[in-house]
């Protein structure tokens, strides 16, 4: 049992003083404003639920920073970039991936993600075969998130094919590949893995995209679901609307819709390149759509819409995806910034009821919950205890009080305001540092130093 005190807290009907929150099992298991602070409790400022990170690539925070100069042609783009990573990942080795992962995975913790949903996909050795267990790499996704203590929806990736055209996968794809029967067994693998973590852990599946998973593996991911989720890139970048409305015969998103009855199991990454009447037809699906903006920014992948889509009743949640910059603030500024810049407006998220920053908070939380499939989003008993505390004595938070800390944590601040992080009651981040940062972080200059050397 833990009990935390806070100054101010969110809490699902508003902003509350004095609360003290116990929990037990990981879970919250009341809720009390108006109380005294326990000479037990851990006192904070302000205490506000702590979103999921719906969308990461861990393995990919290692090339942060060294995919920036042009390309051969003296051009730059996502495809340029592809290439680079493709290569890069030809010589990771599972003990160097499992390294990456728990480094990129506390940086979560102290931006104030509370868990990740982790869109794997690097699962065979380097010239595609197979390891001798075939869920060796996603055994080592779930042990950096037992390293970490960071929550962990693992979503393995089924990647069928290097296009829509059905054609062979290229050697820096291969380390992906699976059919459905490899797929179903490496589900199977992944669930033992999953098995040995703590009870708020998840399974999903991700069938890649459209090009990479033909109209039949679709269908058989899905059906592997059951009831969990289900993520997919979608409609990202303008060369990939283009092949696939040549192929099928309709833009992707447009696509998915008339083919798949897509509901709330789902999550959509990217969603970058939709036209109005798509973004309204996505928004009443009840799918959340996965945001990643500085990703999105980094590659160049266009701007979403999110202001037509949570007009339209649209669900959102952030991600981290590349890993280039880990930060939950920048984020949801990059978003909201966006929007004001393609449409020449301010605070366009902001409602009657709630300032930019409360908006896109809570529907970060809300969006990133549903799309891990995890019982969090809220401090609420029953919910897990994914929380984080933002330090009031920053000089940018002194003095604030409800939405007016949050907008000044998104738009003024930086995530060194977050001072303490929990996730399912596991207190990992203390004082604005994770408790084992030394450790991991040693286990990534290691490895970081190896792969310079190849590059």
């Amino acid at each position: 049992m833990q009990l935390i005190h806070a100054e101010e807290a969110l809490l699902p009907e508003g902003w509350a003083r004095d609360v003290t929150i116990r929990i037990e099992g990981g879970k919250i298991a009341s809720v009390l404003p108006g109380t005294a602070a326990g000479a037990e409790a851990v006192r904070v400022g302000c205490l506000l639920p702590a979103p999921v990170n719906l969308h990461s690539h861990a393995f990919q925070r290692a090339m942060a920073g060294l995919t920036e100069g042009r390309g051969p042609d003296g051009q730059d783009s996502f495809w340029t970039w592809r290439r680079l990573m493709f290569r890069f990942l030809e010589s990771l080795t599972p003990d160097e991936v499992e390294a990456i992962a728990a480094f990129a995975q506390i940086e979560m913790l102290e931006a104030g993600f509370a868990a990740v949903a982790e869109f794997h996909y690097l699962h065979h050795r380097p010239d595609g075969r197979a390891y001798a267990d075939p869920a060796e790499m996603a055994a080592r996704i779930c042990a950096a998130s037992e390293t970490s203590g960071l929550g962990l929806t693992l979503l393995p990736v089924l990647y069928q094919q290097g296009g829509c055209d059905g054609r062979a996968l290229a050697p820096g794809q291969v380390r992906f590949g699976s059919d459905l029967a490899s797929y179903a067994g490496l589900l199977d693998g992944a669930r033992r893995a999953l098995a040995g973590l703590p009870a708020d852990a998840t399974l999903g599946v991700a069938p890649h995209s459209l090009r990479a998973v033909s109209a039949q593996g679709l269908q058989a991911a899905v059906a592997l679901a059951g009831s969990g989720p289900i993520h997919m890139h979608l409609a990202e970048q303008a060369a990939e609307v283009a092949e696939v409305e040549a192929a099928l015969g309709a833009r992707p998103v447009s696509w998915l819709l008339d083919h798949q009855p897509v509901d709330a199991r789902w999550c959509l990454i990217h969603c970058t390149q939709m036209q109005p009447v798509e973004t309204d037809r996505l928004a009443r699906t009840g799918a959340v759509a996965g945001l990643c903006p500085v990703t999105e920014a980094n590659l160049g992948d266009g701007i979403f819409d999110g202001a037509r889509y949570l007009a339209a009743g649209g669900r959102f949640g952030i991600g981290s995806d590349s890993n280039i910059r880990i930060a939950l603030s920048e984020e949801l500024r990059q978003l909201d910034y966006s929007q004001r810049l393609r449409d020449r407006v301010r605070a366009p998220f902001a409602t009657a009821g709630g300032s930019s920053g409360r908006v896109l908070h809570e529907a970060a939380l809300a969006g990133g919950a549903q799309a891990a499939g995890r019982a969090s989003g809220a401090l609420a008993p029953g919910l897990w205890a994914d929380l984080l505390a933002l330090d009031r004595g920053a000089v940018d938070l002194e003095g604030r009080s409800g939405d007016g800390l949050l907008d000044a944590w998104i738009f003024a601040g930086s995530d060194r305001m977050v001072s303490e992080v929990w996730s399912a009651g596991r207190h990992v981040v203390t004082g604005g540092r994770h408790v084992a940062r030394s450790r991991i972080e040693a286990g990534y200059r290691r490895v970081m130093a190896r792969l310079r050397g190849l590059l």
